[in-house]
């Protein structure tokens, strides 16, 4: 259970089967939420996961934790959901994603991570290094290879 509440809020399109997320569902300390047209979610105090933000460090350590789920082409739509003040971070550069992207009509960023990917290198970055969140990811053994 990580010590850092996470509250992940998912795009009504995304798909469980496929989600990277999926395995975290029943684990303490995991909050899921699914966007709808009327949700607003108040991310003032949290520290909100975007590529294009500073980097997430030690420092931030104490703020719970958000991170939306969507495919990339759905990000903006789904960010709207949030209302406040979220602490924008972005995980530190070098780490590319193992998951195998195939989106045919819209370009991933380079940055961009899968969602089970972003949510390890996070709790890693404020101290809580617990590979078990990776269970269940089909590519967890080529993702924690390719962190060495």
């Amino acid at each position: 259970m990580p010590g850092t509440p996470v509250t992940v809020i998912r795009h009504q399109k995304e798909r469980i089967a496929k989600c990277s997320l999926r395995f975290l569902h029943d684990r303490p300390g995991f909050r899921f939420l699914r966007a709808s047209a009327g949700l607003r979610f108040d991310g003032s105090g949290y520290l909100l996961l975007a590529v294009d933000a500073p980097p997430l460090c030690a420092d931030d350590r104490g703020h719970p934790l958000l991170l939306l789920d969507s495919t990339w082409r759905h990000l903006a739509q789904l960010e709207r959901c949030v209302i406040g003040t979220p602490i924008r971070r972005s995980i530190p550069g070098g780490v590319r994603t193992v998951y195998p992207r195939r989106s045919r009509i819209f370009d991933d960023p380079d940055a961009g991570l899968a969602s089970i990917e972003a949510l390890y290198l996070a709790l890693r970055i404020l101290g809580e290094d617990d590979e078990s969140i990776l269970d269940g990811y089909h590519w967890k053994d080529a993702f924690l290879a390719s962190l060495r």
